[in-house]
């Protein structure tokens, strides 16, 4: 029981990382990016396939954020340049990807058995938590910086970018190369982790991503809780509601309607909270 509790964090802690890159998209540039569900098989191909041939672990991963970080960039380039939706550049960059992520592996499965990984260098639960507190904390770091404040900004009110002199398509590829990064090292964090990469490693990605986030904003949504913990929470709890489904005896398939169900549960009470708040400051005001 200790162990099936221990592996629900340590891939749900995982999956956190994965979504702290859906949510620099999604909450932060309001920006639906379709890449990150090839992106991160993107990055366990890149991790897998240079492990194999003997490239240490964690240049692996590094060389998979900068791979994520260039399919952020197709998107990005897209999207700002040949004016492009947001959602189809995202369509587009993923489609494009599965024919590139099968050249890297050369194949649709690729193991990585007695082969070292991060994991067999340090034990496996230390190694995720601090992978996912540096990667969290260079966010919240990043985000106080001026840069930071105007990738924030480009989300929320673009002509104010414009008025303040910054050219609103470079954030937004900033933010595009940045996320999809970030999701590459989940990617590749989860490959090794698993032992094996997979051409299906990918689906739902970014469903898995908003809901970590509407969870995590919904149900540990406090005063003294960053945001980026909050997806991270969200990414537990999300992986822990598979775990449950699984042990319950449901199929493995039923799961991907649960997660819709979830979501759509989380919208609403979230929408809900939001309604309530609404109200209350009317009757504040009026008194």
């Amino acid at each position: 029981m200790l162990e099936l509790i221990v592996n629900v964090i340590e891939q749900g802690l995982i999956y956190g990382i994965i979504a702290l890159g859906v949510y620099i998209t999604y909450k932060i540039l309001d920006f639906p990016d379709m890449t990150v569900d090839g992106t991160i098989i993107l990055g366990a191909a890149i991790s897998s396939i240079l492990i194999v041939n003997g490239v240490n672990p964690f240049i692996a991963i590094i060389l998979a954020f900068l791979g994520g970080a260039l399919a952020g960039l197709a998107t990005g380039i897209l999207h700002v340049y040949l004016k492009i939706s947001s959602l189809l550049s995202g369509i587009l960059v993923m489609t494009g990807l599965y024919s590139i992520n099968l050249r890297v592996m050369k194949t649709s499965n690729i193991s990585i058995p007695n082969k070292v990984t991060v994991f067999s260098l340090l034990g496996t639960l230390i190694v995720i938590v601090l992978f996912i507190f540096f990667i969290k904390l260079l966010i919240d770091l990043f985000l106080k910086t001026k840069l930071g404040m105007l990738l924030i900004i480009t989300g929320d009110n673009e002509n104010l970018v414009t008025s303040l002199g910054q050219n609103i398509g470079t954030m937004k590829i900033m933010g595009l190369m940045l996320a999809n990064g970030i999701v590459a090292i989940g990617g590749a964090l989860l490959t090794q982790y698993m032992g094996f990469a997979d051409m299906s490693l990918g689906t739902g990605t970014l469903v898995i991503g908003l809901a970590s986030i509407i969870i995590g904003q919904t149900i540990f949504k406090l005063p003294f809780i960053k945001e980026t913990t909050m997806v991270v929470f969200g990414a537990i709890l999300y992986n822990v509601l598979q775990s449950i489904t699984l042990n319950l005896g449901f199929p493995a398939s039923d799961f991907k309607l649960i997660s819709a169900l979830t979501v759509i549960t989380a919208f609403i009470i979230s929408s809900n909270k939001k309604v309530l708040k609404l109200k209350r400051g009317e009757k504040n005001v009026r008194n």
